[in-house]
């Protein structure tokens, strides 16, 4: 059986929101980059367990938008 931490837990949770909020802003500007973070936002917290990866890659993930202008 999988045991989910809180932090984990609560990591998913803002994930899924900041991918949410990507996915719109990227769908209402016409934007891929934003888009592409934004399902990824949503979806990576499923693959990963360790609650340093998952800040690591969400961090990496929300700051993509601004480093990559697309």
């Amino acid at each position: 059986m999988l045991s989910i931490s809180p932090a984990s837990l609560f990591i998913g949770i803002l994930a899924g929101a900041f991918g949410v909020a990507y996915f719109v802003y990227g769908k209402k500007q016409a934007k891929l980059v934003p888009m592409v973070c934004g399902v990824l936002l949503c979806v990576y917290p499923y693959v990963f367990e360790s609650v340093l990866w998952l800040v690591v890659i969400g961090l990496a993930l929300i700051a993509a938008p601004f480093v990559i202008d697309g």
